[in-house]
């Protein structure tokens, strides 16, 4: 026998379901990424965990659910994220990784928009003794086999380097640059595992050796080593980069041309992921992260604070002292998703 719906049942139920859509509305509008997975990559260099972590963080507090980070070599990521087998990269160098990012699809996949941090530089250093001594300004006067051999460590004749691992994006600039300013013949790109090889370079340094590096900025290194007081920046003989970059001219304002372009940060992402999902595509778009805080964090993982749950509480401890612009950053992405 059927029930009688008189009209306070009805009421009733109308009632219910109005405060379920109210709910489910109000949970979507704190909540945009619930039930969505995010999968974060990034490359084995432990120094960018840091900034992955808190892209992640942020994204969590949006509601997703993010998986722990995976680490794939730069050129493997790009395509990953691109195909759609992960999200995002927190560590994405213009134009550094411009060859990486065409290859991959380019703006038809990816999604790459703000800059997550700035002004990152690269290059040719060596310590302040020697370039005081022999008045050594510029890589190229590394092709004199006497300037060279200041920086033999292993007796062949020829200057040792310590360059960028393969798949950096920075050894193809490196490798096309020996070529370029006729150094084959006498420097040598030491390469493998940049962290032991630098590792050894500073204690070179600290037995008072000449020293010849490549390294970058946000990182540990030239905390230690600082450029103008315990080693210098080496000029190059003139603009020359690879493929995408072929045509960019490496030369700063200021006129010094240390062989690189001053890069920026970007946070990468699959292109349909940051369409269906407004809330992370602006938070990507608004998350920016200074320099000089990357550095710091580098280098307490430098002198021993390197393990995950250490480089947890960096981020978390981040967070805290940046409150105000997390939750600035939380509040710009959920306007995004009601729009």
């Amino acid at each position: 026998m059927m029930k009688t719906i008189t009209p306070r049942r009805l009421a009733r139920t109308l009632l219910a379901g109005c405060m379920l859509t109210l709910a489910a509305q109000a949970s979507a509008a704190t909540s945009p990424g619930k039930d969505v997975k995010v999968l974060p990559l990034q490359s084995p260099i432990a120094e960018e965990t840091f900034q992955t972590l808190l892209v992640s963080k942020a994204l969590e507090k949006l509601g997703y659910d993010v998986q722990p980070v995976k680490e794939v070599a730069y050129p493997a990521a790009h395509i990953a994220v691109a195909n759609g087998d992960a999200t995002f990269m927190a560590d994405h160098w213009n134009p550094l990784h411009a060859d990486f990012y065409k290859n991959s699809g380019g703006d038809g996949k990816l999604s790459r928009t703000g800059v997550y941090s700035d002004n990152a530089a690269q290059g040719y250093l060596i310590d302040k003794k020697t370039a005081d001594k022999y008045k050594i300004t510029n890589i190229g006067q590394l092709t004199d086999p006497k300037i060279a051999k200041l920086f033999d460590s292993n007796g062949d004749g020829k200057a040792d380097m310590t360059g960028c691992d393969p798949g950096w994006g920075c050894e193809a600039v490196i490798e096309h640059q020996l070529t370029a300013y006729k150094l084959r013949a006498s420097v040598t790109h030491n390469q493998g595992s940049y962290a032991a090889l630098i590792a050894d370079t500073i204690t070179r340094f600290k037995q008072g050796k000449p020293v010849l590096y490549y390294t970058w900025t946000p990182y540990w290194v030239s905390a230690q080593l600082r450029p103008g007081r315990e080693v210098v920046w080496l000029e190059v003989p003139f603009s020359s980069l690879p493929g995408e970059s072929a045509k960019l001219d490496t030369k700063l304002p200021n006129g010094k041309n240390y062989g690189f372009v001053i890069n920026k940060q970007q946070i990468v992402a699959n292109k349909k992921f940051v369409a269906d999902n407004p809330a992370a595509g602006k938070l990507f778009e608004v998350m920016q992260l200074p320099i000089a805080d990357i550095s710091a964090q580098n280098l307490r993982m430098s002198k021993g604070e390197n393990k995950p749950a250490d480089i947890e509480r960096h981020a978390n401890g981040w967070i805290n002292a940046h409150q105000k612009t997390f939750d600035g950053w939380i509040a710009q992405a959920l306007a995004a998703a009601k729009k």
